[in-house]
């Protein structure tokens, strides 16, 4: 897979959070139910003030390398910081070293093959933070432009 090395500037984003692990499939389910509840009970429309109308997948809080586990939490880049009077998340993505790859696809299955191939590459890892940004250029989510953002060392 084609990738790029980036310095990404820190990023402040809000939304739900959820503990899961690779293990037996298990995070197939709960990403899925993050995703769900995050599209479904109006989480996005609630995530203020946003900085822009993308959507992020991060995976953070790793308790080791992917076999370990760790948080997903479906979100919302936020202009900045503010009081959580919700049941909203705030998290950091440190700046840092990234290897970006652009993807195009089904949301579910371009975004699993992805990562399913990552797990065999050989890259220098850091487990901080990684995430799908969705571009959200069009409606058809069989056809969506990805961002995948990956912390290196």
């Amino acid at each position: 897979m084609k990738y790029e090395i980036i310095n990404l500037e820190k990023k402040i984003v809000r939304g739900i959070l959820k503990e899961t692990t690779n293990i037996n499939g298990q995070c197939t389910k709960d990403i899925g139910e993050v995703w769900q509840k995050f599209c479904t009970e109006e989480v996005y429309e609630n995530i203020n003030p946003r900085k822009n109308n993308k959507t992020i997948g991060l995976y953070t809080d790793y308790q080791g390398d992917f076999t370990k586990p760790y948080n997903f939490m479906a979100c919302c880049e936020i202009l900045n910081s503010s009081n959580l009077s919700d049941n909203f998340v705030e998290k950091i993505i440190r700046e840092g070293r990234y290897a970006k790859f652009v993807i195009n696809g089904d949301v579910i299955k371009a975004v699993g093959k992805f990562w399913n191939e990552l797990w065999n590459m050989d890259l220098d890892r850091a487990y901080t933070c990684d995430f799908e940004e969705y571009q959200n250029n069009t409606e058809d989510m069989s056809n969506q432009e990805i961002h995948i953002y990956i912390s290196l060392k």
